[in-house]
């Protein structure tokens, strides 16, 4: 018979825990003064730090805040490549579009596995020392058979939460023949990719694909077990929310340009609309309204989409500081949903939140409040990390 050691944090400040019956009541479920015991891989209890139970061992939090792991549900990591050149056109007044991916996918396509893993190793790293401990992350810039189903089996090496992503936009080989393109992606691509992957995605956009054609991947995809993500009205105005929901996706991702009908469609269903300031500050495109999407009852989850072309960074506070100061989300609600709105938005209950059963994700800030994550924007705040009940950084 094994047992673990236990660990109690102390002297929190302030205590994020996502649990309202928890807390102040609040969603975030504040405890000041608190504490957090975790065994092994969970959380076993939480509450005012001078009820805190004996443990083998304690970490004096010296009256700091702790927040739940950062979770990073959309992300784009199994690439190769450097697109300076087209960041530094487009900030000189070139817009974004999605014939960009083409350069990533040709460097992808050229780069050894060991590569490919690499990159995914290095940007793991830099958001874990930012707070993330939780991230899904897409194929999408392989665009064959062989090089999608490679993608995914290189992410699969690094998290649960791996996405297909064949229909990211018609491959270059496949340009004068989008339907073959479809018929490949429904096809061979995705019987070489289902094994390897929990969700499956689409870019619904003009350039990408049009709404017949995303529910067609998204139909076969669930005939495989894969459930829905939506690349969703990003570059304008189209029906990939609508069809999000139709399809009970897990998340409709950008959500930048909505019309009444797809806020309602959120409003009242369970699709999580998945906000990405990072695209929007790297391409100087129109800002999500998150107050509207809030306004209309919709579960919204903050993200990176940390990819080489319109959102490189992999700094989840930088995003919650961006959803403050130019989406019109409050400090508690951009911190909510970094953390348990991207739990959400991949259908987790085990992790976003600091609650008895819960997966032992935690951050402590080196600030009294999570406030300070947008009021103290660019500033690296993050002291320590424990992911699954171990102590990362």
């Amino acid at each position: 018979m094994t047992t673990t050691a236990t660990t109690a944090l102390t002297h929190i400040a302030n205590l994020v825990t996502n649990d309202p019956s928890l807390g102040d009541g609040t969603p975030l479920g504040l405890i000041r003064d608190a504490a957090v015991v975790i065994d092994g891989d969970r959380v076993v209890w939480t509450g005012e730090s001078s009820k805190a139970p004996a443990t083998d061992n304690a970490v004096d939090a010296g009256g700091r805040a702790v927040v739940p792991g950062f979770v990073d549900s959309h992300s784009h990591l199994v690439f190769a490549g450097d697109r300076t050149a087209e960041f530094n056109a487009r900030m000189s007044g070139r817009p974004y579009s999605a014939g960009g991916i083409r350069t990533t996918v040709a460097a992808t396509r050229a780069a050894s596995d060991d590569e490919l893993s690499a990159n995914v190793a290095r940007y793991l790293d830099e958001a874990l020392r930012q707070g993330t401990t939780t991230f899904e992350t897409k194929s999408g810039y392989g665009l064959t058979v062989e090089d999608e189903a490679r993608a995914l089996r290189i992410a699969a090496r690094h998290t649960d939460e791996v996405t297909f992503l064949g229909a990211h936009i018609v491959s270059p080989d496949y340009t004068d023949d989008p339907a073959g393109y479809v018929d490949l992606v429904t096809g061979p691509m995705l019987d070489a990719c289902a094994p390897h992957a929990r969700w499956i995605d689409v870019f619904c956009e003009r350039g990408a694909f049009d709404e017949d054609q995303a529910r067609t991947i998204l139909t076969a995809g669930l005939a495989k077990g894969l459930h829905p993500r939506v690349h969703a009205n990003q570059l304008g105005h189209g029906p990939g929310v609508r069809l999000a929901v139709e399809l009970d996706a897990a998340s409709a991702d950008h959500c930048t340009h909505l019309d009444d009908a797809d806020l309602d469609a959120l409003g009242q269903g369970s699709t999580v609309a998945t906000l990405l300031p990072g695209a929007e500050f790297s391409t100087r495109a129109a800002w999500p309204d998150a107050r509207r999407l809030l306004g209309a009852g919709a579960t919204v989850a903050l993200s990176t989409d940390c990819n080489p072309g319109s959102s490189f960074t992999s700094s989840m506070p930088f995003c919650v500081a961006l959803a403050v100061r130019d989406m019109g989300m409050t400090p508690d609600e951009a911190v909510w949903s970094a953390t348990a709105g991207g739990a959400a938005a991949l259908r987790r209950t085990d992790i976003g939140r600091i609650t008895p059963g819960g997966r032992a994700d935690l951050v402590l800030l080196d600030a009294p409040s999570h406030v300070h994550l947008a009021y103290r924007p660019g500033v690296p705040l993050i002291r320590a990390v424990w992911r699954a009940g171990e102590r990362v950084v």
